[in-house]
């Protein structure tokens, strides 16, 4: 070319959820059944929508309205309804301007780090959930900025790793939080949450919180949400029906915009959100328009008390499999749907294998593994021998070695002998 058209942060653009689906898709093509246990979607794991919420979807399918373009933000009525469920419940004092929707919370990640000034940095946790990563690190060219989660300390985060890390690095303007957090599981409560919007107030920050699996936890601590303790402090939340409903593929999420009058630089860059909105239209329609018919349902919670007791019960069974083998740390998850297993410093070696009946296959796999992390050569042993399909926690801007599993199987006898299996391969694995 003429010119280099080449971002400066194309390297960055990272998704191991989905780069692992595509080395499954060629294991499978070997004969091997795989059990997806690397993608966040429980309608592609059999979970069946409720008939009452398909049939306020059908509805609004029969209303000509649906088919309409939305105001840039949303809907007004939507947003005014999320902005008093808010106020009323939450103790936010938003309005429904503060409220803007996106086409799923991918878009609003998008943009959120797209239009940021490109010296400006968002710190964000690790292990971290790659869409965040891999978009702020592609928005500033450069590798992203993380604090730790301590696996030592049930993933909760190290606050003096967040407090250096903010003091070395001056560009960071941001703190990123996922609560419930994917990929770890765990759930902040009041104390931890008040200890991040201390931290961005000591350094005059923003906050960005992550909280689309909000309603969805089930180890007895319940997520503390930023609009509960943000005080002063200009912060985004973001929120969304696709894990909730569930429906990925509505794509509809937005964002809920706290104090931004309490900074003109902050105001500035929301307005630069809204403008970019303004150049696309506008999100969705039909989603839009039925979660205030669906959310207020006196029959959405009781469905939900029921969705989180599964949850729950996959999060025991799982623990309880794994928790006893040697090499390994694991906690119990209390949120979202994943739970993130951690091999020991000094457990996981260059000729460790598995097992693989099929010859092609294992010349394949023994191709694939050659200078892979440690933890993604375990992956794709575990792979072709057992089928298992997870995530390398390498895959989520971590230096630790591991990896990420859903709790999605709607078949629990399937789920426990997957289980079963994971914690043989991994004994195998490492005594090979």
């Amino acid at each position: 070319m003429r010119n280099n058209i080449i971002h400066s942060g194309a390297d960055e653009l990272k998704y191991e959820i989905r780069e692992i689906l595509k080395k499954a898709k060629t294991v499978e093509k070997f004969g091997v059944d795989i059990t997806w246990e690397n993608i966040g979607d429980p309608v592609a794991k059999g979970e069946k929508i409720p008939i009452w919420i398909k049939e306020i979807i059908k509805n609004a399918v029969d209303e000509d309205d649906s088919f309409r373009y939305s105001p840039t933000k949303g809907l007004d009525e939507t947003r005014e309804f999320i902005a008093d469920l808010r106020n009323q419940f939450e103790g936010a004092h938003i309005t429904k301007e503060d409220v803007i929707f996106f086409n799923g919370l991918g878009d609003a990640i998008s943009k959120i780090y797209t239009y940021l000034n490109k010296n400006a940095r968002v710190i964000g946790p690790s292990p971290a959930y790659s869409t965040h990563s891999s978009a702020e690190a592609a928005h500033s060219g450069a590798k992203h900025i993380t604090y730790k989660l301590d696996p030592n300390n049930g993933w909760l985060p190290d606050f003096e790793d967040l407090k250096k890390k903010i003091k070395e690095n001056k560009e960071i303007s941001g703190i990123l939080i996922i609560n419930p957090d994917n990929p770890t599981g765990v759930v902040y409560g009041r104390e931890v949450m008040q200890k991040f919007v201390d931290i961005a107030k000591e350094f005059d920050l923003f906050i960005v919180c992550d909280e689309i699996y909000t309603n969805i936890w089930h180890n007895n601590i319940r997520p503390v949400r930023l609009s509960e303790v943000i005080g002063e402090v200009p912060g985004i939340s973001m929120r969304g029906i696709s894990k909730e409903f569930p429906w990925p593929g509505a794509r509809c999420g937005w964002i809920e915009v706290y104090n931004k009058e309490k900074d003109t630089q902050f105001e500035r860059y929301i307005k630069t959100l809204v403008d970019a909105k303004m150049l696309e239209v506008c999100s969705t329609t039909l989603p839009q328009r039925v979660i205030p018919k669906v959310i207020p349902d006196p029959r959405y919670k009781a469905y939900h008390k029921e969705r989180n007791a599964i949850y729950g019960k996959k999060a025991e069974i799982l623990y309880e499999k794994l928790k006893n083998v040697e090499g390994i740390t694991t906690h119990k998850p209390g949120g979202a749907f994943y739970m993130t297993v951690v091999f020991k410093d000094g457990i996981l070696k260059e000729n460790q294998t598995l097992k693989i009946k099929n010859e092609d296959l294992k010349k394949f796999i023994e191709k694939e593994v050659v200078g892979v992390p440690l933890d993604k050569r375990f992956v794709y042993y575990l792979l072709a021998s057992s089928g298992i399909c997870v995530v390398p926690l390498s895959g989520f801007n971590c230096d630790l070695h591991g990896f990420r599993m859903t709790l999605l199987e709607t078949n629990e006898e399937k789920f426990k002998k997957t289980a079963e299996i994971l914690a043989e391969k991994i004994k195998e694995y490492i005594n090979s």
